[in-house]
């Protein structure tokens, strides 16, 4: 086997193993770490920690090794909050920019309210849980640091579900939400729905308290699985994107509010449900623009229904393809934005020409999110902050909220 020492780690985690001049990847390892291993397809399979890092720390969960949901659970937590805000310091670093960046939150263990699970069939009954690393193969869920205690003490019936409900040659797709009506839950790859399993299904969840069973888009529900959102109560679609951890949903909703304080108009870019939209309208108005109807149907009807709101408009619109154009920006006093991990770069570029004064930008992806920033100061803005969230804990996932102000 060959020697190799851990220079750094990837922005996914991985480390950066070098050897007489080679490079590889090395998961589960950590910079300074001397470790032996033999590369196949320019990774190292199995590496042997030789000289373990003092910020390596015993992984708290048994399936950690075979597991793809965390990756740096072998990490202290002040070594990943200081690489956390290191990846994104280097992201604004190689477009040529500057600002504080802070970790502001990182969310507390067992918190996770929303998680998309896969599951199978087998001849002793079921298979639920994440992915295998780089892998089809699904581990078995015992226990989780991660989820949250509702949805682990769901896992049962959910696997009950799998067995009614899967075919042997496919597998399922579950996405799980937690409320204060109970659990949500969308299936998406079963069987057909007819009236034999539609009855079995409806039992399971009677079962196990489901606030809602939807069956590749047929509801099975029990009540409405509510969401409060400030004053607002939101039926999310069934497998709803939400913020994963209410904690920082809370996070991100504060540093909005300050970064957005005073404005009278603001329009919600990629508003999703109306994480941000509902609670904003509470001291503004506030034009929310989606590429998807359900969710802003969800949203108007959540807006309709909350007393002391101020007005609230949702538009229809695909904004990586038709962007909202400078001029149709113009009449807002802010702009909050929070795209997809392949950021908005052409949405930015028509923020960049807006003369709007203030922009607060949510950003999964500190590479695509650089880009950005660099196409808002190229058009008069101050990058005057960024605040990393730490939603995923033990992930590399790494996600950002910054503030904008135009000269």
């Amino acid at each position: 086997m060959s020697l190799w020492h851990i220079d750094r780690l990837g922005h996914r985690g991985d480390g950066i193993a070098i050897s007489e001049g080679r490079r590889a990847l090395a998961a589960l390892t950590l910079p300074g770490e001397e470790i032996e291993g033999d590369v196949q397809d320019g990774r190292i399979v199995s590496p042997r920690i030789l000289t373990p890092s003092p910020d390596r720390v015993k992984p708290a969960c048994r399936h950690y090794r075979s597991c793809g949901g965390c990756l740096l659970m072998h990490a202290s937590e002040e070594f990943t909050s200081h690489w956390k805000t290191g990846v994104v310091e280097a992201a604004l670093t190689a477009q040529g920019l500057e600002a504080p960046v802070t970790l502001t939150h990182v969310s507390p263990p067992r918190s996770r309210r929303r998680a998309v699970l896969s599951g199978r069939r087998t001849k002793k009954g079921a298979l639920l849980g994440f992915h295998a690393r780089a892998s089809g193969i699904i581990v078995d869920l015992q226990e989780c640091q991660v989820l949250h205690p509702a949805i682990m003490q769901a896992l049962p019936i959910l696997r009950r579900i799998v067995t009614a409900g899967a075919s042997r040659s496919a597998e399922l797709g579950m996405t799980v939400i937690h409320g204060p009506e109970g659990l949500d839950v969308a299936v998406a790859g079963g069987k057909p729905l007819d009236s034999a399993l539609f009855h079995h299904l409806a039992q399971l969840g009677e079962a196990g308290d489901l606030a809602r069973l939807d069956w590749d888009g047929q509801a099975i529900t029990r009540r409405p699985p509510a969401l409060p959102i400030g004053r607002s109560r939101l039926i999310p679609p069934p497998g709803a994107f939400l913020q994963a951890t209410a904690e920082a949903e809370a996070a991100l909703l504060a540093a909005v509010c300050r970064m957005t304080a005073g404005a009278r108009k603001i329009v919600d870019l990629f508003a999703g449900c109306g994480t941000f939209t509902l609670p904003l309208a509470e001291a503004a108005q506030v034009h929310a623009v989606e590429g998807l109807a359900a969710p802003l149907g969800a949203l108007d009807a959540a807006w309709r229904s909350a007393k002391g709101l101020q007005r609230v408009t949702t538009e229809i619109r695909d904004l990586a393809r038709r962007p909202l154009q400078a001029g149709e920006l113009r009449g807002f006093d802010a702009i909050v934005i929070d795209p997809p991990r392949n950021g908005a770069e052409a949405q930015a570029r028509e923020i960049a020409n807006s003369g709007v004064s203030r922009v607060a930008f949510i950003a999964c992806d500190p590479v695509n999110f650089a880009r950005d920033a660099k196409i808002l100061t190229s058009g008069g803005y101050i990058l005057s902050k960024v605040e990393v969230i730490d939603q995923f804990r033990w992930s590399p996932h790494v996600e950002t909220v910054a503030e904008f102000q135009l000269r």
